[in-house]
């Protein structure tokens, strides 16, 4: 179970790290004195909870929230704040649980059992539902994958495929009009897609290099690559330049 700490005051991150270390098997993969960084971190990360204080620099702990709860797999927040006055707002954003300061040992504790007892279940559920979705679908069926899209599995033909964004816990593939995903990593479809037109020019992208009708000299010596629909546009990240120059004998 992975979580992170917003809050700007060194004193209190410490303590709650206290806490959490000593009280629960969560692992804290990061810790955070402002909310823009930690917008940019979830984006890139897969997080089960935040413990996050209200009043914090660049972006508050309210619209931080505001802004998780419109993701599609969203973490639990855990408020750990001394403003009582946004406590019945953080519960309209359907928060895990709002503690003001200064709590008590045993308050913290009784939060700590509950939300990791309340993760297990979720990813219970959640491999669940992914082994109840591999017994319908076959991943790969000679040139073609199984998707989803709205609660239906579609065929789509592989040379189809313009691109594959990694987004949270799923991939999405799109085609030249069509949005589908599958709720397995990025790795995973490309070991299933198998296919040499396809290249992982970043971290969450994999493009169809059959798709690219431009390659466009892009910031810091990389690339921007723009497709054939017309409407799509990817970037090559830094690490990756190399392999694409030699792929594409730039």
């Amino acid at each position: 179970m992975n979580v992170i700490i917003v809050e700007d005051e060194f004193p209190a991150r410490k303590e709650l790290r206290y806490f959490i270390e000593n009280n629960t098997n969560m692992d804290i993969v990061g810790e955070f004195d402002n909310g823009l960084d930690v917008l940019s971190f979830i984006q890139e990360n897969n997080i089960d909870a935040i413990f996050l204080d209200i009043n914090i620099p660049k972006l508050d702990g309210m619209l931080l929230a505001r802004t998780i709860n419109k993701f599609e797999q969203k973490p639990k927040i855990i408020f750990i704040t001394a403003y009582e006055n946004y406590a019945v707002e953080a519960f309209k954003l359907d928060v895990f649980d709002y503690i003001l300061k200064p709590y008590s040992e045993e308050r913290i504790i009784s939060m700590l059992q509950k939300l990791e007892k309340s993760c297990n279940v979720d990813k219970q559920e959640i491999k669940k539902t992914a082994v109840e979705e591999k017994k319908i679908t076959s991943p790969k069926v000679s040139n073609k994958i199984s998707l989803w899209k709205e609660n239906k599995i579609y065929i789509v033909n592989i040379d189809d495929i313009y691109y594959c964004e990694a987004r949270e816990r799923y991939t999405y593939i799109y085609t030249e009009n069509e949005e589908y995903h599958i709720r397995e990593c990025i790795s995973y479809v490309e070991k299933i897609i198998n296919n040499s037109n396809f290249f992982k020019c970043h971290r969450s992208y994999l493009v169809n290099l059959l798709k690219i009708e431009e390659v466009v000299p892009w910031f810091n010596n990389t690339y921007l690559l723009k497709l054939n629909n017309k409407k799509y546009e990817l970037t090559v990240s830094r690490s990756k330049v190399k392999s694409f120059k030699d792929l594409m004998n730039i």
